[in-house]
């Protein structure tokens, strides 16, 4: 069932999610069914449990093709629970995000560009990558959304901030967040 993204402002994106207790129940295989409809009806490249008003530590992120990001590697679809970040070095990199709960709009946000990712997947097995670039910054986007933050909160030069329009005329409508 394709749901509602709660958009800022909201304060229940302000939140810090709960962890999940029983990976493999059903209210878990449901919500992540929803995130699953949600995302592909918005073109989103990941979601978090807490956009949709569910303040659990669950992410949903892959792409394959999105008009939303027309120049990025593939990044395998993945449902993650319980996820836990490890920046694997200093070197941050600067790239532009957008977020379905700030429609509209895209700014700059400084991400670590490599990082171990943990979690349980859906059946309760242990996931555990090492990432870079692009898949590197959809994890870490949808994990803060876990932690109560939202990217305008990290972008540093608000002269690299502003309507996706705007700012990327060629990507007209279908770039819409």
């Amino acid at each position: 069932m394709i749901r509602d993204v709660l958009r800022m402002g909201d304060v229940r994106l302000l939140e810090r999610s709960r962890e999940v207790t029983d990976v493999t129940s059903p209210q878990i295989a449901a919500l992540l069914a929803d995130m699953r409809d949600t995302m592909r009806a918005q073109n989103g490249a990941g979601l978090a449990a807490p956009q949709i008003g569910v303040g659990l530590r669950v992410v949903i992120f892959g792409i394959e093709h999105n008009p939303r990001y027309p120049d990025v590697a593939p990044v395998p679809y993945t449902e993650l629970v319980n996820p836990v970040l490890t920046a694997l070095s200093d070197e941050i990199e600067e790239g532009w995000e957008g977020c379905l709960s700030v429609p509209g709009l895209r700014g700059v946000v400084p991400r670590h560009r490599r990082l171990r990712y943990r979690g349980l997947d859906p059946t309760g097995r242990v996931i555990e990558r090492e990432v870079e670039g692009f898949h590197a910054r959809v994890v870490q986007h949808e994990c803060d959304h876990l932690d109560g933050i939202l990217y305008p909160m990290r972008v540093r030069d608000f002269t690299h901030f502003g309507f996706t329009d705007v700012l990327f005329p060629d990507l007209a409508e279908s770039a819409a967040d």
